[in-house]
């Protein structure tokens, strides 16, 4: 590592140090304000397992009606389940994110049968890796179809009635990857700096309309220990529990806070990496 690199290096240990004692002050002395979500109808992609499943717990311990989506039907169905232990009223649709007809097929029906989504969380996501000529035509299609356009037809599919009501809340699932690049994830990397960007247009979009009742959230954790990638390794920390993100994410949601990074301090990384 070079002298400059040390210096980067040692800027970043400081800074994240000195973010996590003013973070915990700020939240002993101005605890922010928690809206309620009992009784919301909240949608869920990607809800068969991982980051989605424990979401959707999360949400049924506070009363939430929820409706689950994932095309995996057994991991869906245990998602269901443990979500009716915890009292909550759940409907659950097998649902490819990476086919819009059928994002739109399931979304009549949600509409129709139970209600208006009152909050929409979009977590489907898929993941490659490999570097960028090694990755298969079919792959990178993929990526960009469930980490991207799946959170443009969906919010197209529910956002009309909530810009009615003026009220709701769309959180996008995104990444550090959406701020940060890796290598051997060129396509991942891209698709997920499309679902930031999505959410910071989308936010000055309905500012812009003065639709200030639809709140939106963006969540950017490093990686997760979710199966999804084989030995996962990150430049910016080490590699993070589901319950840890969800423990963040829900209190970014719940305080209607933009920008999630899980861990926080990656927002002094990003102005390092500049």
């Amino acid at each position: 590592m070079g002298a400059v690199g040390a210096v980067r290096e040692l800027a970043l240990f400081l800074g994240t140090l000195l973010y996590a004692y003013a973070e915990a002050a700020v939240r002993l002395l101005l605890p922010a304000r928690r809206k309620a979500v009992g009784g919301e109808l909240v949608l869920l992609t990607g809800a068969g397992r991982g980051l989605g499943r424990a979401t959707a717990r999360e949400f049924a311990r506070r009363q939430s009606r929820l409706v689950l989506w994932d095309v995996d039907t057994h991991g869906l169905k245990e998602t269901a389940e443990e979500c009716e232990r915890l009292g909550a009223t759940v409907h659950t649709f097998v649902v490819d994110c990476s086919k819009r007809e059928e994002i739109y097929s399931a979304a009549e029906k949600v509409k129709k049968d139970i209600g208006d989504v009152s909050i929409l969380v979009n977590n489907a996501g898929v993941i490659t890796a490999a570097d960028l000529l090694s990755t298969q035509d079919h792959q990178i299609e993929k990526m960009f179809e469930v980490n991207i356009l799946a959170h443009i037809w969906t919010t197209r599919a529910f956002l009309p009635t909530m810009m009615d009501n003026n009220r709701g809340h769309i959180v996008t699932v995104a990444s550090a990857a959406g701020h940060f690049v890796t290598s051997f994830m060129v396509a991942y990397c891209s698709s997920k700096f499309a679902a930031v960007g999505f959410h910071k247009a989308l936010t000055e979009e309905l500012s812009t309309l003065g639709k200030n009742g639809i709140k939106t959230t963006c969540v950017c954790p490093v990686f997760m220990n979710t199966g999804f990638v084989r030995n996962p390794r990150t430049r910016l920390g080490r590699i993070l529990e589901v319950d840890e993100v969800v423990k963040e994410m829900m209190e970014g949601i719940l305080t209607n806070k933009k920008m999630v990074f899980v861990p926080p301090q990656l927002s002094i990384a990003l102005l390092t990496d500049m």
